[in-house]
């Protein structure tokens, strides 16, 4: 799922932060901002006046405004014209609290593309309007399951539904961990490597259990056993253990198994629900090995090298 923004959210969204002011080209409030750009967060988004590789914001700052002024008068109009006309702008905003010539208005107005005008200066403009795209336009998609905070890790649990995912969450909150999203979770890619997981509005705070019906994880717990987002780091699968299943265990985890979201691939671990087994604590020391795994430690490779070391000193 792409998100759609329009001029008028920019505008609505940052126009405290940046000062913003509505000069022309109102006509153009509803000029879509392409999901597509996000994929490419520093390529055509947001940046200083570029004629060669338009961005879909041009920003003026000081030195474009001089720029354009000193250019002759049919120069100087054309470069308005491709301004204000290039298929791939959408909104161009005036920064530095820079005077406004007339003939950029008029050009807006006419063009129908929303001009913008900032008393602060260009760089702090172009970081807020990155900072904002990057994360409105990511790419998004909306994944069932349970999604936590355990040991300071975005740990989501998933499995089909009623093998105990929502239980499992409830004992994980009562040892000390966070709630961040249950039933629906939003994850977008705010990176190229980088997911970030959080809970529809409406959904906030609530963890439904069978049996129990719909809690309120920050009345129970309180504030600090919820979080608004979480950069994800790992995936849970809960799976009944079988007969079959039981036959095809790597008890050794030779390879870490991943699985793709928005083409960012999480690291993934499997445990079989079945009676008697301590899922919570399981889930903790997951969370825990995999710590270890990004600290560079990996506790089979070091049982195959004390292995080795003893074979070496049989065979002499």
């Amino acid at each position: 799922m792409n998100p759609i923004l329009t001029a008028n959210d920019l505008f609505d969204a940052q126009q405290d932060a940046l000062r913003l002011q509505w000069l022309a080209g109102k006509s153009g409030q509803d000029r879509l901002l392409e999901p597509a750009t996000a994929r490419f967060p520093g390529m055509a988004l947001v940046g200083y006046l570029n004629f060669v590789h338009p961005n879909r914001v041009q920003v003026l700052g000081s030195a474009e405004v001089e720029y354009l002024r000193r250019l002759p008068d049919s120069e100087h109009a054309q470069a308005i014209q491709n301004l204000f006309t290039c298929a791939t702008t959408t909104i161009v905003v005036v920064a530095n609290d820079e005077t406004v010539d007339p003939d950029l208005a008029q050009a807006a107005d006419a063009a129908g593309l929303p001009l913008l005008v900032s008393p602060l200066p260009g760089p702090k403009v172009i970081d807020h309007l990155q900072h904002y795209l990057t994360r409105s336009l990511a790419a998004r998609a909306t994944l069932h399951g349970v999604y936590l905070e355990v040991m300071g890790l975005g740990v989501f649990l998933t499995g089909e539904s009623g093998i105990g995912k929502s239980e499992l969450a409830l004992e994980l909150l009562s040892r000390g961990h966070r709630l961040i999203a249950d039933d629906a979770v939003e994850f977008s890619r705010t990176a190229p490597t980088v997911l970030i997981g959080r809970c529809p509005h409406l959904l906030r705070d609530f963890l439904e259990v069978r049996g129990l019906g719909i809690l309120n994880v920050r009345a129970m717990f309180g504030d600090t056993a919820v979080r608004p987002e979480k950069t994800l780091r790992l995936i849970v699968r809960l799976e009944q253990l079988t007969a079959e299943r039981m036959t095809k265990v790597d008890r050794l985890q030779a390879e870490q198994i991943t699985r793709n979201i928005l083409d960012v691939d999480i690291p993934e671990v499997v445990l079989y629900v079945a009676p008697g087994r301590n899922l919570a604590v399981l889930v903790e020391a997951a969370t825990r090995n995999h710590i270890l795994r990004m600290r560079g430690v990996n506790p089979l490779e070091e049982l195959m090298e004390r292995q080795h070391v003893l074979m070496s000193r049989k065979e002499k």
